[in-house]
């Protein structure tokens, strides 16, 4: 069985602070409503567009307006490239990987039709065999049925697969699949959210061993 690696996208893959910040501070400047700095938006990034917005409008002792998610997921999809950047290293990663034989796919809370527009944007689809987003399954991380089911689609197997993202959801996702993972620390996510990863990796090059030594070739 191939080696499938599941990839966080926000934080792990790409750095997205910079249109989700842009996006947020439009719909709180149309409610009239003080701005977040990139860190501020950054320690709010990791559970789905519902969550990011129910947070910033309670960090601004507020609760969101029936048409907040909506006007928000709207402005952000219509934006998603403009300021986002993929972290250095990553493309060539993704090749390096794919050449050795690795299956590739991304697991992310970002709704789907919004990650695959960012990712073919940044030229890196071609290398994904599946897109798990927030919308794409009944459930999202933590929960492990998220995870699985992305596995499934990328045609992977729990027993040859390693996890790979900045947050304690992508750690958690991994833990109940019975999937290895590897918490990455250039991310949004502070190193306590580490806690029950199996590696930590501070660069793209101890990303590769890390993977690499939890899931050798067979």
């Amino acid at each position: 069985m191939a080696r499938t690696l599941l990839l966080d996208l926000d934080g792990t893959l790409v750095d997205t602070v910079p249109d989700l910040a842009a996006a947020l501070n439009r719909l709180m400047a149309s409610r009239g409503l003080p701005p977040f700095s990139h860190p501020e938006t950054a320690a709010m990034v990791g559970d789905g567009v519902a969550v990011l917005v129910g947070r910033a409008f309670a960090a601004r002792g507020r609760d969101p307006d029936e048409r907040a998610i909506a006007d928000f997921s709207g402005d952000y999809g219509a934006h998603a490239a403009v300021g986002s950047r993929v972290y250095p290293g990553v493309p060539a990663l993704l090749r390096d990987l794919s050449a050795a034989g690795w299956r590739l796919a991304v697991c992310t809370n970002k709704p789907e039709a919004i990650a695959r527009t960012l990712l073919e944007a940044l030229d890196l689809m071609p290398m994904l065999r599946a897109i798990g987003g927030g919308d794409s399954f009944p459930v999202r991380k933590p929960d492990p049925a998220h995870l699985l089911a992305t596995l499934r689609a990328a045609g992977g197997d729990p027993g040859h697969a390693v996890m790979a993202g900045d947050h304690a959801n992508d750690v958690a996702a991994a833990r109940g699949a019975g999937v290895k993972s590897v918490f990455v620390t250039w991310g949004y996510g502070p190193i306590a959210m580490a806690a029950g990863a199996d590696a930590v990796a501070d660069s793209m090059a101890a990303l590769r061993a890390a993977i690499e030594s939890l899931m050798p070739p067979t």
